[in-house]
Protein backbone atom coordinates (compact mmCIF):
# COMPACT_ATOMS: atom_id res chain seq x y z
CA UNK A 1 0.00 0.00 0.00
CA UNK A 2 2.73 2.46 0.83
CA UNK A 3 4.54 1.77 -2.05
CA UNK A 4 1.56 2.64 -4.72
CA UNK A 5 0.81 5.55 -2.88
CA UNK A 6 4.69 6.12 -2.98
CA UNK A 7 4.43 5.87 -6.96
CA UNK A 8 1.03 7.88 -7.46
CA UNK A 9 2.98 10.75 -5.74
CA UNK A 10 6.09 10.76 -7.77
CA UNK A 11 3.76 10.43 -10.94
CA UNK A 12 1.94 13.69 -9.83
CA UNK A 13 5.26 15.12 -9.12
CA UNK A 14 6.68 14.15 -12.40
CA UNK A 15 3.88 15.37 -14.22
CA UNK A 16 3.95 19.15 -12.78
CA UNK A 17 7.63 18.93 -13.15
CA UNK A 18 7.38 18.35 -16.73
CA UNK A 19 4.69 21.20 -16.89
CA UNK A 20 6.53 23.97 -15.51
CA UNK A 21 7.54 25.25 -19.10
CA UNK A 22 4.33 24.59 -20.58
CA UNK A 23 0.83 27.01 -20.32
CA UNK A 24 -0.14 24.26 -17.43
CA UNK A 25 -1.35 25.53 -13.96
CA UNK A 26 -1.66 23.66 -10.83
CA UNK A 27 -5.01 23.69 -8.32
CA UNK A 28 -6.26 22.27 -4.96
CA UNK A 29 -9.19 21.47 -4.44
CA UNK A 30 -11.83 21.13 -1.00
CA UNK A 31 -15.82 20.00 -0.94
CA UNK A 32 -18.03 17.91 0.91
CA UNK A 33 -19.29 14.79 -0.05
CA UNK A 34 -23.29 13.42 0.07
CA UNK A 35 -22.45 9.22 -0.72
CA UNK A 36 -23.89 6.28 -0.43
CA UNK A 37 -23.36 2.50 -1.27
CA UNK A 38 -26.02 1.08 -3.00
CA UNK A 39 -26.14 -2.17 -1.63
CA UNK A 40 -28.08 -5.13 -3.79
CA UNK A 41 -29.30 -8.37 -2.12
CA UNK A 42 -30.92 -11.45 -3.62
CA UNK A 43 -32.48 -9.02 -6.31
CA UNK A 44 -33.40 -6.54 -3.00
CA UNK A 45 -31.75 -3.45 -3.38
CA UNK A 46 -31.78 -0.95 -0.12
CA UNK A 47 -32.13 2.54 0.32
CA UNK A 48 -29.13 3.97 2.13
CA UNK A 49 -29.32 7.09 3.81
CA UNK A 50 -26.31 9.86 2.63
CA UNK A 51 -23.89 10.89 5.15
CA UNK A 52 -21.41 13.96 4.67
CA UNK A 53 -18.17 13.62 4.09
CA UNK A 54 -15.31 15.49 2.46
CA UNK A 55 -12.45 15.55 0.24
CA UNK A 56 -9.31 17.82 -0.75
CA UNK A 57 -6.28 17.39 -3.17
CA UNK A 58 -4.56 18.47 -5.85
CA UNK A 59 -4.76 18.95 -9.98
CA UNK A 60 -3.37 19.49 -12.91
CA UNK A 61 -5.21 21.88 -15.46
CA UNK A 62 -3.57 21.16 -19.31
CA UNK A 63 -4.95 22.77 -21.93
CA UNK A 64 -5.69 21.10 -25.15
CA UNK A 65 -7.14 24.38 -26.97
CA UNK A 66 -9.04 27.13 -26.03
CA UNK A 67 -12.31 25.30 -24.68
CA UNK A 68 -11.11 22.17 -23.59
CA UNK A 69 -8.74 20.96 -20.73
CA UNK A 70 -7.33 18.24 -19.44
CA UNK A 71 -7.54 17.37 -15.72
CA UNK A 72 -5.61 14.70 -13.66
CA UNK A 73 -5.85 14.94 -10.13
CA UNK A 74 -5.02 13.31 -6.55
CA UNK A 75 -7.66 13.20 -4.09
CA UNK A 76 -8.29 12.08 -0.73
CA UNK A 77 -11.90 11.36 0.05
CA UNK A 78 -14.16 9.87 2.70
CA UNK A 79 -17.20 8.01 1.70
CA UNK A 80 -19.82 5.59 3.15
CA UNK A 81 -23.49 4.92 3.90
CA UNK A 82 -26.01 4.36 6.92
CA UNK A 83 -28.12 1.40 6.74
CA UNK A 84 -31.21 -0.07 8.61
CA UNK A 85 -31.20 -4.09 8.22
CA UNK A 86 -33.73 -5.99 10.00
CA UNK A 87 -33.87 -3.55 12.60
CA UNK A 88 -30.37 -3.91 12.75
CA UNK A 89 -28.06 -0.10 11.89
CA UNK A 90 -25.39 -0.24 10.20
CA UNK A 91 -22.96 2.61 9.01
CA UNK A 92 -19.89 2.23 6.88
CA UNK A 93 -17.83 5.21 5.98
CA UNK A 94 -14.55 4.13 3.99
CA UNK A 95 -11.56 6.25 2.66
CA UNK A 96 -10.07 6.49 -0.54
CA UNK A 97 -7.27 7.55 -2.10
CA UNK A 98 -8.78 8.58 -5.80
CA UNK A 99 -7.22 9.66 -9.04
CA UNK A 100 -10.27 11.15 -11.25
CA UNK A 101 -8.91 12.38 -15.33
CA UNK A 102 -11.43 14.55 -16.33
CA UNK A 103 -12.07 16.41 -19.65
CA UNK A 104 -13.36 19.94 -19.14
CA UNK A 105 -15.16 22.14 -21.45
CA UNK A 106 -15.28 25.71 -20.86
CA UNK A 107 -17.24 29.08 -22.27
CA UNK A 108 -17.79 32.52 -21.69
CA UNK A 109 -15.57 35.49 -20.83
CA UNK A 110 -12.46 36.17 -18.90
CA UNK A 111 -13.57 36.73 -15.72
CA UNK A 112 -16.35 34.03 -15.72
CA UNK A 113 -16.47 30.40 -17.50
CA UNK A 114 -18.61 28.21 -16.93
CA UNK A 115 -17.80 24.83 -17.20
CA UNK A 116 -18.83 20.81 -17.91
CA UNK A 117 -16.77 17.85 -17.48
CA UNK A 118 -16.80 14.16 -17.28
CA UNK A 119 -14.09 11.17 -17.01
CA UNK A 120 -13.15 8.54 -14.93
CA UNK A 121 -11.82 7.74 -11.88
CA UNK A 122 -9.99 5.10 -10.16
CA UNK A 123 -9.90 4.19 -6.06
CA UNK A 124 -7.51 2.37 -3.47
CA UNK A 125 -9.19 2.31 -0.15
CA UNK A 126 -6.61 3.15 2.33
CA UNK A 127 -8.98 3.58 5.94
CA UNK A 128 -12.35 4.06 7.20
CA UNK A 129 -14.54 2.45 9.95
CA UNK A 130 -17.15 0.51 10.62
CA UNK A 131 -20.49 0.77 12.99
CA UNK A 132 -22.96 -2.39 14.16
CA UNK A 133 -25.67 -1.12 16.32
CA UNK A 134 -24.98 -2.14 20.05
CA UNK A 135 -21.26 -3.07 19.12
CA UNK A 136 -17.90 -0.90 19.37
CA UNK A 137 -16.48 1.23 16.38
CA UNK A 138 -14.16 -0.83 14.31
CA UNK A 139 -12.03 0.01 11.45
CA UNK A 140 -12.78 -1.13 8.57
CA UNK A 141 -11.00 -4.19 7.04
CA UNK A 142 -10.27 -4.08 2.77
CA UNK A 143 -10.18 -7.56 0.90
CA UNK A 144 -12.04 -10.18 -1.26
CA UNK A 145 -12.90 -12.67 1.66
CA UNK A 146 -15.58 -12.99 4.55
CA UNK A 147 -14.40 -11.25 6.93
CA UNK A 148 -13.62 -8.08 5.32
CA UNK A 149 -16.20 -5.67 4.28
CA UNK A 150 -15.11 -3.50 0.89
CA UNK A 151 -12.80 -4.43 -1.56
CA UNK A 152 -9.66 -2.99 -1.86
CA UNK A 153 -9.77 -1.02 -5.20
CA UNK A 154 -13.08 0.89 -6.64
CA UNK A 155 -13.76 2.73 -10.17
CA UNK A 156 -16.16 4.74 -12.03
CA UNK A 157 -17.37 8.10 -13.68
CA UNK A 158 -17.73 11.19 -12.80
CA UNK A 159 -19.39 14.16 -14.65
CA UNK A 160 -20.82 17.90 -13.91
CA UNK A 161 -20.84 21.38 -14.20
CA UNK A 162 -19.12 24.22 -12.60
CA UNK A 163 -18.12 27.91 -12.84
CA UNK A 164 -14.88 29.83 -12.53
CA UNK A 165 -14.50 33.43 -11.44
CA UNK A 166 -11.24 34.98 -11.71
CA UNK A 167 -9.70 31.44 -10.91
CA UNK A 168 -11.78 30.67 -8.32
CA UNK A 169 -13.78 27.29 -9.23
CA UNK A 170 -16.92 26.23 -7.38
CA UNK A 171 -18.84 23.29 -9.12
CA UNK A 172 -20.88 20.00 -8.51
CA UNK A 173 -20.35 17.05 -9.58
CA UNK A 174 -21.87 12.90 -9.78
CA UNK A 175 -19.77 9.69 -9.00
CA UNK A 176 -21.00 6.85 -10.30
CA UNK A 177 -19.33 3.89 -8.89
CA UNK A 178 -18.73 0.65 -11.72
CA UNK A 179 -16.97 -1.63 -9.28
CA UNK A 180 -18.55 -4.33 -7.31
CA UNK A 181 -17.04 -3.32 -3.95
CA UNK A 182 -18.41 -6.35 -2.26
CA UNK A 183 -16.35 -8.27 -0.36
CA UNK A 184 -17.56 -11.19 -1.54
CA UNK A 185 -18.67 -12.25 -5.11
CA UNK A 186 -22.73 -13.20 -4.91
CA UNK A 187 -25.42 -13.93 -7.65
CA UNK A 188 -27.72 -10.83 -7.51
CA UNK A 189 -25.89 -9.14 -4.99
CA UNK A 190 -23.31 -6.68 -5.27
CA UNK A 191 -22.19 -2.99 -3.34
CA UNK A 192 -21.29 0.18 -5.24
CA UNK A 193 -19.99 3.78 -4.54
CA UNK A 194 -22.36 6.96 -5.36
CA UNK A 195 -21.61 10.19 -4.37
CA UNK A 196 -22.45 13.99 -5.11
CA UNK A 197 -19.92 16.31 -4.21
CA UNK A 198 -19.51 19.87 -4.01
CA UNK A 199 -15.99 21.28 -4.44
CA UNK A 200 -14.01 24.42 -4.15
CA UNK A 201 -10.61 25.03 -5.58
CA UNK A 202 -8.47 27.42 -7.25
CA UNK A 203 -6.01 27.60 -9.95
CA UNK A 204 -1.95 28.61 -9.84
CA UNK A 205 -0.29 29.15 -13.18
CA UNK A 206 3.24 28.45 -13.21
CA UNK A 207 5.09 30.96 -14.52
Amino acid sequence: MKSFLKYAFAFLFMAVSSGMHAQIKTGYIFGMNLSSITLKTEGITSSPTRPVGFHFGCFLDIPLNNHLTFQPALVFSAKGSDYAIDSVEYSLTPTYMEFPAIAIYSFGSKDVKFSLFAGPYFACGIGGYKIVSGDPLKDLNFGKGEKDDLRFFDYGFNFGAGVNIRGLLISAQYGLGLADISPVTMEESEMKNNVIGISISSLFERK
